[in-house]
C-alpha cells in the first residue's frame, strides 16, 4: 500500500520555521496501530490523518507515542494541503474529531484560521516536582488539560530550561509557560515529553487555554501571540464566546510516498 505524505511548516511563511507536521490524506481509515507506527517513523510532534466524508473531513492526530485529543498546527497544516494541494474551492473546511468534536478552518488570503473550542484554565496547585522540573517558580499556576504557569515577563520564558527527566515523572500531558510579551500581546512555550514531544515549536491547542486567559487579563478579544521556541511562530488570535480563532500561515516543505 502506497500513501501520499506531505510535510507542512505551520504558523510561519518560511520553511524551517514554525511547527512541522506530517499530513496523510486517506480514502479510508487505517488501523490505529499502523497510524501510530507511521507517526513514530515520521518522528515529528504530530502526524495528522484525514478522511473526507461527504462535506466533512474526519481528522485524527498522533504524536510519536500517543493519539492526542486536539492539535492546532497539524489541523492548520491539513487545511493547507486541502486548500493548496487538493485545490478545495470553498473558503471553509469543516473538520470533525472523535475526541474533540466539530472544528473548522477558514481561508482568508494566505492566512488560515482555526475555529477551536475555548478551554479556560482554573487555579491549581503544582504537583510535587513540577516547579523543580521547570526550574523557575511562576507567579501563578493554573490547569486545564495541561498545567499552565504564568511568569512575570518574556525573558523569564526564554530562560526556562526544563529538566525533562524530572518532567516525565509528572502526571500531565503537557506544561504551558506564558507571560505578557514585548512585541506581542503574550508569549508562550509548551513542553510535553510524556507524549514524545520535549518542546513543541508552535502549539495551536495550548492557545485554547492562552486566548481566554490573556483576553481577560488584557481586556481585549483580539490578540497577537508568539510562541518563542527555537523555530518560533506567530498566531493571530480571537476569543469568540466559547470558541477561539487561531490564525496563521503555512508553507509546504515536502511531498512523498509511504510504502506500508
Amino acid at each position: 500500500m502506497n500513501l501520499t505524505i506531505y510535510q507542512v511548516d505551520a504558523f510561519t511563511k518560511e520553511v524551517f520555521r514554525g511547527n512541522p507536521a506530517a499530513i496523510c490524506p486517506l480514502e479510508d481509515w487505517l488501523d490505529a496501530e499502523l497510524m501510530q507506527k507511521i507517526a513514530l517513523e515520521n518522528n515529528l510532534s504530530e502526524t495528522a490523518f484525514f478522511v473526507k466524508n461527504s462535506d466533512v473531513y474526519e481528522i485524527r492526530w498522533f504524536t510519536p507515542t500517543f493519539e492526542i485529543d486536539l492539535c492546532g498546527h497539524a489541523t492548520l497544516a491539513s487545511a493547507f494541503v486541502i486548500f493548496e494541494v487538493l485545490k478545495l474551492e470553498e473558503g471553509t473546511i469543516n473538520f470533525h474529531s472523535h475526541k474533540s468534536g466539530k472544528l473548522s478552518v477558514e481561508k482568508n488570503g494566505d492566512v488560515l484560521t482555526l475555529n477551536f473550542p475555548s478551554r479556560p484554565v482554573q487555579k491549581a496547585e503544582a504537583p510535587s516536582g513540577l516547579i523543580e522540573a521547570i526550574g523557575k517558580t511562576p507567579k501563578e499556576i493554573f490547569k486545564s488539560r495541561d498545567y499552565f504557569l504564568v511568569y512575570e515577563n518574556e525573558q523569564e520564558i526564554l530562560d526556562i530550561n526544563p529538566n525533562f527527566s524530572k518532567l516525565l515523572e509528572i502526571d500531565t500531558l503537557g506544561v504551558i509557560v506564558t507571560a505578557k510579551g514585548e512585541t506581542a500581546d503574550f508569549v508562550s512555550r509548551f513542553f510535553a515529553p510524556e507524549v514524545g514531544v520535549f518542546e513543541d515549536s508552535v502549539t495551536g491547542s495550548s492557545h485554547c487555554n492562552l486566548i481566554p486567559f490573556w483576553a481577560e487579563r488584557l481586556g481585549k478579544n483580539e490578540l497577537f501571540a508568539k510562541q518563542i521556541s527555537a523555530r518560533g511562530g506567530e498566531l493571530f488570535c480571537e476569543l469568540r464566546g466559547d470558541r477561539v480563532k487561531i490564525g496563521g500561515n503555512a508553507v509546504l516543505y515536502l511531498k512523498g510516498e509511504i510504502y506500508v
